[in-house]
């Protein structure tokens, strides 16, 4: 039998600077906005402003989370984070989705704060939906989403989840990975890229399996390849295989081999013949390359992992993004396509520009930005939250 779960009643009390950061609209109070705190074992409580008025309920990450409170409704009435609540809140994302990927077999069905379910994050392929929770009380209803996940997700026969992200430690929650419902159909899932067949491991695989926030991107940098292609840490080939169907010949480097293994598998699976999947240190090939005479490519994608997932090592993933993007450019020849990428939150779009404008400079090439894209639609922001704006894909064309 399911637990019965109740509206909060434990309070916590904000600071003048944390009772202006809730009235802004933001969804999170960090701990040293908290004039009083509730009891440690609540997960779910009121939030109250200094005068004792309450303002809105809240998940609370515990006496030792650095975030100490993230937003799941407004005003004064107290609600339960319960199967109700969860019904409602995914059945509405979900709706949102529908106008724009009702037809697709993979996308993100919610993606936390921004679909007013803070700390929860699930994917969709094919039949396969996996989850990940980042907070203590969406931690302790696992049993419960999945079961709600499987009623209102079309077509999806078992849940996954990957409890396996270090956000998890700033509250003091075990990483862990498994097969929630549906285990005797295994972890293996596929799903489509546009024209693109990928297969992904659900439980092994980065991140939930795939990269669904660059589904649109890859798709998009296929649109426009050309020539001989070159994609950096391709990992599974998401931009490769959707380049390989336009250009002539497609080398994808990525340094782990069981993911250059996949995206060989993956290239076989669509037939596709002229994409040439190696393993390699992109920084290392990009420098061969680079020092060969007469080299060149007509299409280049950088698309590395987060270098800067703290603060501290902006300056440090900058000097990298630098390296690479330079060095890429140098490489194009006149009319190249770069899709450069960065999914580093603490590397905002203007430092990102600022570091693409100074690698052009160096490399003494005029660019042409053609677009300056995101993640997709189903990966939405809140306006106000730039940290929720992650990712950037800047198409650019060397004259």
């Amino acid at each position: 039998m399911s637990r019965a779960y109740t509206a909060a009643v434990d309070t916590c009390t904000l600071s003048a600077r944390g009772l202006s950061r809730v009235q802004a609209g933001h969804p999170w109070i960090f701990a040293v906005d908290v004039a009083r705190a509730p009891t440690p074992e609540a997960d779910v409580v009121l939030v109250a402003d200094p005068r004792g008025r309450v303002v809105g309920t809240a998940l609370y990450g515990g006496p030792r989370a650095p975030l100490a409170l993230r937003m799941l409704a407004r005003g004064p009435t107290p609600v339960a984070l319960d199967r109700a609540l969860l019904a409602d809140r995914l059945a509405a994302a979900l709706a949102r989705r529908a106008v724009s990927f009702g037809a697709r077999d993979a996308y993100r069905v919610v993606h936390g704060e921004a679909d007013a379910l803070p700390g929860l994050f699930v994917d969709r392929y094919g039949d396969a939906v996996v989850l990940q929770s980042a907070t203590r009380a969406m931690d302790g209803r696992e049993e419960l989403i999945a079961d709600v996940l499987l009623e209102v997700v079309p077509g999806a026969r078992r849940v996954a989840v990957r409890d396996d992200s270090s956000v998890r430690d700033l509250e003091g929650l075990e990483r862990r990975r498994g097969m929630l419902r549906g285990a005797e159909r295994g972890s293996r899932a596929t799903y489509h890229e546009g024209l693109t067949e990928i297969e992904v491991d659900l439980l092994e695989d980065g991140k939930t399996g795939g990269y669904l926030d660059q589904v649109d991107n890859h798709v998009r940098a296929g649109e426009l390849a050309c020539g001989e292609a070159l994609d950096c840490f391709s990992y599974h080939g998401g931009f490769a295989l959707a380049l390989a169907r336009r250009a002539s010949h497609v080398i994808a480097c990525d340094q782990n081999p069981a993911a250059v293994g996949r995206a060989r598998a993956n290239a076989a699976r669509n037939r596709l013949t002229n994409l040439e999947c190696v393993v390699d240190n992109a920084f290392d090939l990009l420098r061969r390359f680079d020092g060969e005479d007469g080299r060149g490519f007509d299409t280049i994608v950088i698309d590395p992992p987060a270098f800067a997932k703290r603060k501290g090592a902006i300056e440090a993933a900058e000097r990298a993004y630098l390296e690479l993007n330079l060095r890429a450019l140098r490489l194009l020849r006149p009319g190249g396509l770069l899709v450069s990428c960065s999914c580093s939150a603490k590397m905002t779009p203007e430092r990102f520009g600022a570091m693409l404008e100074r690698a052009a400079r160096d490399a003494r090439r005029q660019v042409q930005v053609l677009e300056r894209r995101g993640a997709g639609a189903d990966h939405p922001g809140l306006l106000g939250v730039p940290e929720t704006e992650y990712l950037k894909c800047w198409l650019l064309r060397v004259l």
